[in-house]
Parts: structure tokens; sequence; C-alpha cells
């Protein structure tokens, strides 16, 4: 008798206990509200930085390879925040696009971000591309690419980058790192690209390595 009343007791204590608790949020799970916070904005750069406003969340991010190769499809079902800002000069351009893709899962994530190195890894390490006229015009160019693994923290994923050489009868360079990093559920897509006019060396952006990583790591040390 004694027995059973105590295993009453301890079912009844069980479930009292279970009724009052409240389940604790996922700590691992990333909100969108706090990726949008964690983006980039100009007035985060620099002066001469703009922002040229809010627009509808993208079907498409960037090109990964480069050349004429078509911006990557948003992979799966995400909900997307993105920011694109510029810096335009005399002497060149500037620009960040920032995608962070905020899925139900951390799998979902992990998924998204294995499509996209199917892809930089598909990049030819070298395409010669001729002048091209139309729409948009564009001299002749060499671009080059190359893809590694790429971690800082609790982050994970790749980076790509790339060169473009244009003739020398239209002097120009530019360097362009695509960034895809996944964290629990989320998927961070940063393209940092500058353009030099007058150069035609594979060095004119010395700064560059510095500048993009400095980027990215200004926006992953804002998620909490």
């Amino acid at each position: 008798m004694l027995r059973s009343v105590v295993t009453v007791l301890a079912v009844a204590a069980f479930a009292g206990c279970s009724s009052d608790d409240t389940p604790e949020p996922d700590k691992n799970v990333i909100s969108v509200d706090t990726m949008r916070a964690a983006l980039l904005k100009a007035a985060d750069i620099g002066p001469t930085w703009k922002d040229p406003g809010e627009s509808a969340a993208p079907a498409e991010l960037v090109s990964v390879c480069g050349a004429d190769t078509a911006a990557a499809a948003v992979p799966g079902k995400p909900s997307v925040v993105s920011a694109t800002l510029s810096d335009e000069g005399t002497g060149g351009v500037q620009s960040l696009t920032q995608h962070a893709l905020v899925y139900d899962d951390a799998i979902s994530s992990a998924t998204a971000l294995a499509t996209l190195r199917a892809v930089a890894d598909a990049c030819p390490p070298s395409v010669q591309k001729p002048a091209k006229t139309g729409d948009r015009d564009e001299p002749a160019y060499i671009e080059t690419a190359k893809t590694t693994t790429l971690g800082q923290g609790a982050w994970n994923g790749f980076v790509t980058l790339r060169n473009k050489q244009y003739d020398k009868a239209h002097a120009a360079t530019a360097d362009i790192a695509v960034v895809a990093l996944t964290r629990d559920n989320v998927l961070l897509v940063d393209q940092y690209a500058i353009y030099r006019l007058g150069k035609s060396a594979a060095s004119a952006n010395p700064d560059f390595s510095n500048d993009w990583q400095k980027l990215v790591g200004s926006t992953l040390s804002r998620v909490k």
C-alpha cells in the first residue's frame, strides 16, 4: 500500500511540474528580425556609401561564377531579407549585396549551402569574353575564379574570389568576393565588388581581401 501511495504522489508531482513549465525558445534558431538588424546599412560603412532603400525579397541571389552565368536561385523556401549598398566615384564603384536566408531548421540551411557550393565548385578557373554591345556595352575581358572553404566562429561555408581584367584599350579591373556562410537555420550570402577605372593590373585593389572580410565579419558579429 505504501509503495502504491508513493507511486501516485510521484506521478502527480511530475504531472504538476509539467503543466506549469513553459517551453524555452530554441536558442539555435535565428529569427528574421535578428538578420534584418545584422545586415549593414550605408552609415555603417562610410559617408560615401548609399542605400537605395528596401525592395521586395529576390527570387535570385548573385552570380557565383561571374562572366555570363545567371544569378543563383534562392534554394528552398526561406524567408529572405536583403540590402544593397553602393559607393560610386569618379575612379570606380564599390558595391555590397547582402542576402540573409532564414530557414525553419539547420538541415534546410545546410542543404542550401551545399547547393550553392556545388555551383561554385563548377566555376571554370578562367573565362575569356569578347566585347559586348547592346543593352549593356562591355569591353573584352578575362575573368578568373577560385573557391575556397571559409569559416569564422560558428559560421562555415565558402568564398569564391573573382578577378576581372579588361583589355588594355579600356583599362579597368574588378575584384569580386561571393561569400556563403551558414549557422544554425540561416544562410548568409554576401557579394562585395570593387571596380577600378584606368587600372589594368591584378593587384589594382590591394585592400580588397581585408575589405570583404571586414564587411562580412561586421555582419556576423551582430548575430548573437
